[in-house]
């Protein structure tokens, strides 16, 4: 017969309850982060764009006005959750796992957010230098390159401001327990 794996715990004894950490688990954006994206996503598109702008469909609408849509659900989301989490009058209380959802299309909204700026950006700046030139084609692309660049920025704003709107404010001092 083997030995248990785990000594037998005595009856009378419970089981420790779990810790708290001491720091939150999920940390906040970093912009640091967000600006790497941003940054390499513009070299990317530069070179690509700089190599293959002849082969390449026109710049569509309908990416930015996708993105747009997005920054503005996130805005809104943003307001609404803050005034929920605050208690603000006429406000329904706040479902805890629709907050964690908000978190979590947060974090992920700031990064691509970024790396659709660098993208857009990368884009832009390359066709106002070709515009320079006249060129008819970049001429016609700057317009939506434009605007999704500024719809990027938007989103990255937006998903930050959620994420910060979402945190659990401090108790007040006088409500803490007495050690």
């Amino acid at each position: 017969m083997s030995e248990p794996r785990f000594p037998p715990q005595p009856r009378d004894q419970e089981p420790e309850p779990p810790q708290r950490p001491a720091e939150p688990r999920l940390q906040p954006t970093s912009p640091a982060t967000l600006v790497v994206l941003g940054l390499g996503s513009a070299a990317l598109a530069w070179i690509l764009v700089a190599n293959t702008y002849s082969d390449l469909p026109h710049i569509p609408w309908l990416p930015a006005f996708t993105i747009f849509a997005l920054a503005a659900f996130e805005a809104v989301l943003a307001r609404n959750t803050k005034a929920r989490i605050d208690r603000k009058p006429n406000t329904v209380p706040v479902d805890v796992l629709a907050v964690a959802r908000y978190v979590v299309l947060a974090k992920a909204s700031s990064p691509a957010g970024a790396i659709f700026t660098g993208l857009y950006g990368g884009i832009l700046v390359w066709l106002l230098v070709v515009k320079g030139v006249q060129n008819a084609a970049a001429a016609s692309d700057l317009p939506p390159t434009a605007t999704g660049f500024v719809a990027a920025l938007a989103l990255v704003g937006a998903a930050l401001w959620l994420e910060r709107s979402c945190r659990v404010p401090r108790p007040p001092e006088e409500d803490k327990p007495a050690e």
